[in-house]
């Protein structure tokens, strides 16, 4: 081969991966960008779902506050006080954990002790 046409063939090739290289690092450079953007993206979203959250914590606690179930079960479903007429008595009252513990203490320093040989 001639000098000039292996400098040319050369030339070209240099040319061409040059060229290729630039438009890769355009390509790459583009897509980090669309990348940029979506996450800009979901991080708003985020931030707005951070906020309906609390926003629906506030509304979750304002339902579980005794005035608003008083109201509601005093408007939407027509409850009311009970009168003394429909109270029933259940028996007595159950003991106590202290209180069945000392009554059990107490019966068992009552019971006869047993004599040993």
């Amino acid at each position: 081969m001639r000098p000039e046409r292996t400098f040319l063939v050369l030339w070209t090739l240099a040319v061409v991966a040059t060229t290729a290289a630039f438009v890769l690092y355009l390509a790459l450079r583009v897509r980090a960008v669309e990348l940029g953007y979506e996450l800009g993206r979901a991080h708003a979203q985020l931030e707005r779902l951070r906020e309906v959250r609390h926003v629906l914590e506030v509304e979750l606690g304002s339902y579980k506050t005794p005035e608003r179930i008083d109201f509601v079960a005093r408007t939407l479903l027509g409850m009311s006080e009970p009168t003394p007429d429909r109270i029933r008595n259940a028996g007595k009252l159950p003991r106590t954990d202290a209180a069945s513990a000392a009554g059990n203490a107490a019966s068992s320093a009552e019971a006869p002790k047993e004599k040993r040989p």
